[in-house]
């Protein structure tokens, strides 16, 4: 199991806390504290870039940022160590999704059609404005390249998702 591509990058170790090995740690997750939420992390060794087994045994918040305490480090210059390190679980620890709910990086990269079959694009990008999601397509194939943005709404706007064929279908007026 040392295939990047079945790891999901969460996070990475940003400091210490304290003299008994805890680990300050910078998230990628959304709410940052949902990294604390899967006890079995990977931390990708500086020595041969493979992914280590490292289980979580506590992890908080503290002032503005998380610390964890990891069950193989138990002393200050242990975690010192791991300053850098990337976090990561095994895609096969996220949850099931329901229908029409994806993960981001698997939107990433499709290709982007109107309904009436006009290309838009590749996603490249997406955030989050707090009512919905918006993707960010960009389309490359003039020599101008246009930007398209559009929310991840269901029904509305986005009309089908296709992961095997990496065709998302849109109702999107190309000129907007």
């Amino acid at each position: 199991m040392s295939q990047s591509e079945d790891y999901i990058l969460l996070g990475k170790i940003s400091g210490v806390h304290g003299i008994k090995g805890w680990v300050k740690v910078f998230s990628y997750t959304s709410p940052r504290l949902k990294i604390t939420e899967y006890s079995q992390w990977y931390l990708k060794s500086k020595k041969d870039q493979s992914w280590v087994s490292q289980q979580l045994i506590e992890g908080k918040e503290q002032g503005k940022n998380i610390i964890a305490r990891l069950d193989k480090v138990k002393y200050r210059d242990e975690a010192e160590a791991l300053i850098g390190t990337e976090i990561a679980i095994h895609k096969d620890q996220l949850e099931v999704l329901a229908e029409n709910e994806y993960f981001w990086r698997d939107l990433i990269g499709l290709s982007v059609e109107t309904i009436e079959g006009e290309k838009l694009g590749k996603i490249d990008w997406l955030f989050d404005t707090g009512s919905n999601d918006v993707i960010v397509i960009k389309e490359t194939e003039g020599v101008e390249v246009k930007e398209h943005l559009l929310p991840f709404v269901f029904d509305d706007v986005i009309k089908s998702v296709d992961l095997e064929t990496s065709l998302m279908i849109v109702d999107w007026d190309p000129e907007f």
